[in-house]
């Protein structure tokens, strides 16, 4: 399975860019080798037939990429075992495989009532500060919604519904309410486009971001940093 490295520090967040502007790279099997856009932000990205790796795990990790993946295994890179090799040789630990998806955003306010609160004060927006920056909370009636800058700067959301609450259209309307949060265009790439990490797992949040509008990309998972 052919890997090379690509050097510069904005490599992810332009591969971002083009994927939000429907551009993939080639279902050739492949795996493009691209550094860390931050010293937090490492792991691996999956899309049709072609695997992106993002971290500084320095000279001939091209060579031992090729090592690990069989050829013409295309789930390989995803594979628990290729994942774990990999946390070991970074010293990370491999995170969940989520499904990531992109909406734009929209002109306006929401349509549903949104108070700011501040993020530390739900375990999804505590959670959301370990790993992104530029970190804001919404309160809704009967859920939460945090907004913050993650990987190679893209804007990402994740939302929460309380138990009693769930199952009538909340979460939909906060994940539509989220693409109103954002800039129309930042001129920096991941403006105007808005992620979402979901675990697969999870069809009742799957089935809300696809009813708000966002589309599946491929699949990440996320190696993270010691505590």
């Amino acid at each position: 399975m052919p890997a090379g490295p690509e050097h510069g520090a904005g490599r992810l967040a332009a591969l971002l860019a083009r994927l939000a502007a429907g551009q993939y790279p080639p279902p050739d099997g492949g795996v493009t080798i691209l550094p860390q856009p931050s010293p937090r932000d490492a792991g691996v990205l999956s899309l049709t037939a072609h695997a992106v790796i993002f971290t500084d795990a320095g000279p001939g990790f091209d060579r031992w990429v090729r090592a690990q993946l069989p050829d013409g295994d295309l789930a390989a890179p995803m594979s628990p075992q290729f994942l774990q090799a990999l946390a070991a040789r970074t010293g990370r630990r491999a995170n969940t495989i989520d499904m990531l998806c992109l909406a734009g955003s929209r002109p306006g306010p929401p349509a549903i009532g949104l108070s700011p609160a501040p993020a530390v004060r739900h375990p999804r927006g505590a959670r959301a500060l370990r790993c992104r920056d530029d970190v804001r909370a919404w309160q809704a009636d009967g859920g939460v919604m945090v907004i913050g800058r993650g990987v190679a700067g893209r804007w990402e959301v994740a939302i929460e519904v309380d138990p009693g609450r769930r199952g009538q259209g909340l979460g939909r309307d906060l994940a539509t309410a989220a693409r109103h949060l954002i800039p129309q265009d930042a001129g920096d790439g991941p403006g105007g486009r808005l992620w979402a990490q979901i675990s697969p797992g999870n069809a009742a949040s799957v089935r809300a971001f696809l009813a708000a509008g966002y589309q599946p990309v491929g699949a990440e998972a996320l190696l993270i940093r010691p505590a």
